[in-house]
């Protein structure tokens, strides 16, 4: 198993390593085969230069190795969004504030990650660039064929899994963060949106988008958000017993794979035995999400009226899977957006009374285990099959993103399974819980 920042972080301060040491670490995994496809542009120098400025090693990230999204603005570079047509567009003015904060705290950026295109899919798919192949992070290669990594920030995920970064910056708006969290046994985790400015990243839905990030470990995604959100977590000594946990039966567990069923099920069994508070519940409410959707949903309006400029012009230089995802969004209507901006507060405020007995919900964060990619790779006649996958990858992650919530995804499979994820999640502000609760689970799965 990969060490994390935090115990690197340690070493470092201690004298048993360096920064340029671990950066020098890093670089080689970056540069090596399990990271074909992962980076559309590599910083090694820079990330050299940035490991070896003195004192950084007193820095909250110590000069250790951070991958940025290609849909974050980084001064001095284009900000591609996994497109070509933006692939001539200036290089950007400054860092994006998310982007800036890491740097702040000692960030050595170690290059640009691939994406899905313009982020609109979660299985990790680009036609233009290749796709990067999942990586177990706690178990090594994958056996079999190559398989999808999870997006959209799927070189993201690659990137830290595979030891290539300590921290993996992307975007949520449907999953995008927790996805690949789940298919390379990474964590992943989904702050509340308006705790991380968003401004300076290619916008995908101005209501969901979510600037986050991927890690190695739980304890890691609380250091990663503390410096996002640029605020403190406020840690609770109570033990996993004193939580009060539900499961949610509508929806989540519909149609799981057999690993993901066993995975789930035997954490579950798990925690009960750790004495962890977990009770069944219906949330019948999730149900509704499809009808408060009908019209298309927040990601199709948003998106084209962002991209309807860009499609008239360079239209035919989209991914046509991605570009009839966008142009969804033309048959929307004024009114029907209204609509759905009272449906989803109503659908909030439902979901809140169902909830609130709660601490935290407990399910798994994608109901199959990652597909090849031979499968779902570009070709019209792999298209149905491609929206099959996509719409599981999303399903269970994406109602978090319509509650205004915030969720966790850590790893909970065994040697010899294909990765699982655990996702622990609430509503809108409940961060610190969400956390406090994965940390403990996370520490109850290393015991096994």
């Amino acid at each position: 198993m990969l060490a994390d920042l935090v115990s690197t972080r340690s070493h470092v301060a201690a004298g048993h390593s360096s920064a340029r040491d671990e950066i020098e670490r890093c670089i080689a995994a970056a540069e090596g085969p399990t990271c074909a496809h992962v980076f559309r542009q590599t910083s090694v120098d820079q990330a050299r230069a940035a490991a070896a400025v003195p004192g950084v090693e007193r820095l909250p990230l110590a000069g250790l190795a951070v991958s940025v999204k290609d849909l974050f603005d980084i001064q001095g570079m284009t900000t591609a969004a996994g497109s070509t047509v933006l692939r001539d567009a200036p290089p950007a003015p400054a860092d994006s504030p998310a982007v800036a904060r890491l740097r702040r705290a000692g960030a050595a950026f170690i290059g640009r990650t691939h994406m899905v295109e313009f982020a609109f899919s979660g299985v990790g798919v680009n036609p233009h660039f290749g796709t990067p192949a999942a990586f177990d992070a706690r178990h090594g290669a994958l056996p079999g064929p190559a398989r999808v990594c999870g997006g959209s920030s799927s070189g993201a995920g690659v990137s830290v899994a595979t030891g290539a970064a300590f921290i993996g910056l992307g975007s949520d708006t449907g999953g995008s963060i927790r996805i690949p969290a789940a298919l390379n046994g990474i964590v992943g985790f989904k702050n509340t949106a308006r705790l991380v400015p968003t401004e300076g990243a290619v916008p995908l839905s101005t209501t969901l988008d979510t600037a986050c990030a991927l890690t190695r470990t739980v304890r890691d995604a609380v250091v990663a958000h503390e410096i996002l959100a640029a605020r403190r977590v406020t840690r609770s000594p109570a033990p996993l017993s004193a939580w009060r946990l539900a499961v949610p039966a509508t929806l989540f567990l519909d149609g799981l794979d057999a690993t993901v069923a066993r995975a789930f099920a035997r954490t579950l069994s798990r925690l009960r035995a750790a004495g962890a508070q977990i009770t069944e519940i219906a949330l019948a409410e999730t149900a509704q999400l499809a009808d408060v959707n009908a019209t298309g949903g927040f990601s199709a309006a948003e998106s084209y009226a962002w991209h309807r400029t860009l499609l008239a012009r360079h239209g035919n230089a989209y991914d046509p899977r991605v570009k009839s995802r966008i142009e969804r969004g033309a048959g929307m209507s004024a009114a029907d957006y209204i609509d759905l901006l009272h449906a989803r507060r109503t659908w909030i405020a439902r979901m809140q009374t169902a909830m609130a007995d709660f601490d935290a919900l407990l399910s798994p964060t994608v109901p199959i285990v990652a597909p090849p990619i031979a499968s779902v790779a570009p070709g019209s006649e792999r298209d149905a099959e491609f929206f099959r996958v996509n719409g599981l990858l999303l399903r269970n992650t994406s109602v978090v993103n319509m509650l205004d919530g915030c969720a966790l995804s850590l790893p909970c499979h065994e040697a010899g399974e294909l990765p699982v994820g655990l996702m622990v999640w609430h509503g809108a502000l409940r961060d610190d819980p969400v956390l406090n609760i994965g940390l403990l689970i996370e520490q109850e799965l290393q015991k096994q």
